[in-house]
């Protein structure tokens, strides 16, 4: 059994009563959002792991399978994309399904408190349902000019965010499940969502180091055309907009090109 649909329902209560995010301070930029959601956890007396830096999902849940990542998003700000050095988005992981929580809140609030302004959570399989790549950083010995210099091949993955993916999900509370996952009476469906397997798959690539370019390597994929079915839910009293695909912003291929590497966060 599920408890994301438990999990929504507790988030938009939240949002509804105006629980406001709290910032210990404005070095913090990462944990804010994490804090709020846990209190949602809190409030459905649901145990998990103790989230921690560089880990994945931040949030596992102890007597089901599912985690749980949450990624923030500052608005006005960059919300077309995020970005992910630690796993590629995934609707599973481990063993257990994955439910990515995005959330936006004001950029520059003037309190410590603050609202989230909207979220979408969504089954991570709507990001991209392929559950056979495993993440992994290599590296190589023998560069520069003594030969002693280790490169280290640290993959940072840019994936665009529902936000950008979708209409109709600006300043709402949206779940987005594939849609053969059952739901209850707390939720009404604005909108079915039809994702399509691509023509090709990157399956590696190449970096010259002497001319600074990358380039990859893409075979045919077999399963081309694809249809992937996804629906769109909100509670009840909360019909309108209706929700459908936008499509993937022209923009995120040109993100990764001023992404911070160190970071595994949405900006």
């Amino acid at each position: 059994m599920t408890r994301c649909i438990d999990i929504f329902v507790a988030c938009c209560n939240a949002v509804q009563s105006h629980i406001l995010i709290h910032r210990a301070n404005k070095q913090d930029k990462e944990f804010h959002f994490q804090n709020w959601f846990s209190g949602r956890l809190t409030t459905l007396n649901i145990l998990c792991d103790a989230p921690a830096r560089n880990t994945y999902p931040d949030f596992r849940l102890v007597h089901q399978p599912e985690g749980y990542e949450i990624k923030g998003l500052a608005y006005p700000g960059r919300e077309a994309s995020y970005d992910s050095n630690s796993q590629v988005p995934t609707g599973l992981h481990n063993g257990r399904a994955i439910y990515y929580l995005f959330g936006r809140y004001p950029a520059d609030p003037a309190d410590d408190d603050y609202p989230v302004i909207d979220f979408v959570l969504c089954h991570g399989d709507f990001l991209n349902a392929d559950h056979t790549y495993v993440h992994k950083n290599k590296s190589i010995k023998g560069f520069g000019t003594y030969g002693d210099i280790m490169i280290r091949d640290r993959k940072m993955y840019v994936a665009p965010t529902p936000f950008a993916l979708t209409t109709g999900t600006t300043g709402q509370q949206t779940l987005i499940l594939p849609s053969s996952m059952a739901v209850d009476n707390r939720l009404v469906k604005v909108g079915d969502i039809t994702r399509v397997e691509a023509q090709q798959l990157v399956v590696g690539y190449t970096f010259d180091l002497k001319l600074n370019t990358l380039k990859p390597e893409v075979v045919d994929n077999p399963c081309v055309g694809t249809l992937h079915q996804f629906s769109a839910y909100r509670t009840v009293g909360f019909e309108e907009p209706a929700v459908t695909l936008r499509g993937v912003p022209a923009n995120i291929a040109g993100a990764a090109e001023s992404a911070d590497e160190d970071t595994d966060t949405a900006i």
